[in-house]
């Protein structure tokens, strides 16, 4: 028998009904459930729909379609968590596959510590690796002191790692943000709206905006042996190099001056430095050389965005509020 549990989960789609169906399926194997799954559908068709449907015997808890009222990863999930019953929140990709027994670990790991106020899944394909020299020195001027491990670290806004899969380590870790690929929270954590109306379209760093809030008041954990795979998707909303290459330094932005509050020369200085350091890191690859000239109009056009939305002085609240413009 799958156990239920009273979370709420909330799945934003567009137009992917075949991974969707492999990430439900996924779903349904898992030892401990969901009370209920919130499918948020911007789809231009009636096939994610009924992928869900079908999935519907499949579960042990209730699955509700729910058509959008406006596309956007973000948008979609506050509509989801809107009506949600459940005191506790899921959020999950729809192109992820559940290992044995993760949905249990989150919740293990969450009722640990009252504190605690959001748990993350490990994904299994994109983790932090022991980083060269090169990537540790930009690691260490951006977090201004030197440590074993970064994993885990939102420097100072302007750089964000994913946490560290190792045997030695404990199954619960602390970190400092959390990606919504498949992130449970405490209903009570959240703030309302749960993501601000700026993050528009692929709604770049809500999840580190959102976790980096739920911060100010609460832990955030990593649980290590609940594991994911994530097989990301390129959707629709992914394909203007430039569009996201603004839309990311906009977001980050604001992550850095209206969440954390770093608003000084020097904090400009290290988001202008991993901005930088993150754009020639692309330049491994063929794609990276071939996007360049994309993402350096983007950069430019959201420099002079936040810029233009001051006068004298460093960016302002109304300089982050930009993003909304930047939805596509």
């Amino acid at each position: 028998m799958n156990q239920l549990l009273p979370i709420s989960a909330v799945i934003a789609t567009r137009n992917r009904e075949q991974v969707l169906a492999r990430t439900l399926n996924s779903l349904a194997e898992q030892s401990h459930q969901p009370h209920e799954i919130l499918l948020v559908d911007a789809s231009s068709h009636d096939a994610t729909q009924q992928v869900g449907e079908e999935a519907r015997s499949k579960l042990a808890g209730s699955l509700q379609w729910i058509r959008a009222e406006v596309a956007g990863a973000a948008t979609q999930r506050n509509q989801g968590v809107q009506q949600a019953t459940q005191n506790t929140i899921l959020f999950c990709d729809d192109d992820i596959i559940f290992e044995p027994r993760c949905i249990e670990r989150l919740w293990t790991a969450l009722q640990s510590d009252p504190r605690i106020g959001g748990v993350n899944a490990m994904i299994t394909n994109q983790r932090y690796l022991p980083p060269g020299w090169i990537s540790r020195s930009v690691f260490r001027i951006l977090h201004g002191q030197t440590l074993p491990s970064y994993a885990g670290k939102c420097l100072y806004g302007a750089m964000n790692l994913l946490p560290e899969d190792r045997e030695d380590l404990p199954e619960i870790m602390p970190m400092e943000w959390l990606n919504t690929t498949c992130t449970l929270y405490r209903r009570e954590a959240l703030p309302d709206p749960v993501f601000p109306p700026l993050f528009q379209g692929a709604s770049i760093l809500e999840d580190a905006t959102l976790s980096c809030t739920v911060r100010q008041r609460w832990r955030l954990v990593n649980a290590r042996t609940a594991r994911i795979y994530h097989d990301s998707q390129m959707g629709e909303h992914k394909r203007d190099p430039a569009v996201l290459a603004e839309m990311e330094l906009v977001n980050r932005a604001y992550l850095m001056t209206e969440v954390l509050g770093h608003r000084r020369q020097v904090d400009y200085a290290r988001l202008l430095f991993a901005q930088a350091f993150t754009v020639a890191s692309t330049l491994q690859s063929a794609r990276g050389w071939k996007e360049l000239p994309a993402v350096v109009r983007g950069k430019w056009r959201a420099w002079r965005k936040i810029r233009s939305a001051h006068r004298g002085g460093l960016p302002t609240r109304s300089a982050s509020r930009t993003a909304v413009s930047l939805s596509s």
